[in-house]
């Protein structure tokens, strides 16, 4: 790996732009900004001045012939990102993507078939998977302390969708493939997988617009989720708040404990409410506070550790805690959820 690694910019007037790019000044020493291909029909309102004498590029065909990079952060509409990304991939840069990638799982199989083709790495950015809380929740699946697992249970309820306006893209199926689901929810189903180490054997969903402002795609929902061994799980969403906010929980059900899980609690970096068994004449109880993060950029710390094992991966080969599978999966999940929607039945399948 070239030091630092020269990283072209595709995309910057994406919602998460200028997030991924304040989290990339953690990494000032590793990582150097040459190259540009603004996207959104050339707008740059959110273009720092410390890179506005980077060279530009109208397409990703122009920064390939002519632009100095090794690597690249794509974040485009799902309607361009794939198509980006593999002609990235096939020209041998390391890639770090916006998620969720794609509209649709499909739009994934070039992607998988070029990154593995010309051994580049790829990072997206679910970064949940790379959060302390989740991280616990995951050991204390995989060391049985739940138990029997029984139910898991998610809540991502934020802004509603005049936050951004009914015409803004990703509230356009032609362009973004589906809505909050897509967009948000995502995140949580990706986790799933991730904390409980089961496969998803069926999807039942209820998607749609639940709110005041009529919208093209859904602004939430209802999943559920059979989870492989017996448990279920299920996800509540939308785009249902009346201001910019958001409100997110888990509670995770075993025969042996049960946890609330508070990954967005203000002044922490999320709280475990664990309650054990009582065995004899006490219970085992205990709130764990995990620090708050002042880390700047794109989810705190969890954005450098996204970005801290794409570069690890670049250099070793190894691939990072997301991969082009793992991404396509996530979309799976999603095409189970919007399939069971529209059709009004379970969803069979094997995916995780």
């Amino acid at each position: 790996m070239a030091s630092p690694l020269r990283l072209a910019l595709v995309g910057i007037d994406h919602p998460h732009g200028a997030h991924w790019r304040a989290t990339l000044e953690n990494f000032r020493d590793a990582i150097a900004i040459t190259a540009i291909v603004p996207a959104f029909d050339g707008a740059l309102t959110s273009l720092e001045e410390r890179f506005a004498e980077v060279p530009r590029f109208t397409t990703v065909d122009e920064l390939i012939a002519g632009g100095s990079f090794e690597a690249a952060l794509v974040t485009l509409p799902n309607n361009e990102g794939p198509t980006a990304l593999v002609k990235l991939a096939e020209a041998g840069k390391h890639l770090l993507s916006e998620k969720p990638v794609g509209g649709n799982a499909a739009d994934l199989d070039a992607v998988v078939a070029a990154v593995a083709k010309h051994r580049t790495a790829f990072q997206n950015g679910y970064m949940w998977r790379y959060d302390l809380g989740a991280n616990r929740l995951r050991e204390m699946v995989r060391e049985d302390r739940f138990g029997k697992l029984i139910s898991v249970e998610m809540t991502f309820v934020t802004s509603d969708i005049r936050r951004r306006g009914p015409d803004h893209y990703l509230f356009d199926p032609a362009v973004s493939g589906g809505g909050f689901l897509n967009w948000l929810g995502c995140h949580y189903l990706d986790l799933l997988p991730y904390v409980t180490e089961r496969r998803i054997k069926g999807v039942t969903a209820r998607l749609g617009v639940f709110g005041a402002t009529p919208a093209e795609v859904e602004d939430g929902g209802t999943v559920l989720l059979d989870l492989e061994g017996g448990a279920l799980a299920t996800f509540t969403g939308g785009y249902w708040l009346p201001r910019w906010a958001g409100e997110s929980h888990w509670a995770i059900r075993g025969t042996e404990r049960w946890v609330h899980w508070h990954p967005t609690r203000p002044q922490t970096s999320g709280v475990l409410e664990i309650h054990g068994p009582q065995p004899q004449w006490h219970a085992m109880e205990e709130t764990f506070t995990i620090a708050a993060d002042d880390t700047p950029g794109y989810g705190g710390a969890r954005g450098v550790a996204v970005v801290a094992d794409w570069l690890a991966s670049i250099t070793s080969g190894a691939p990072c805690r997301n991969t082009p599978d793992s991404t396509r999966t996530t979309l799976a999940i999603l095409d189970a959820a919007y399939e069971s929607s529209r059709t009004g039945r379970r969803i069979a399948c094997d995916l995780g």
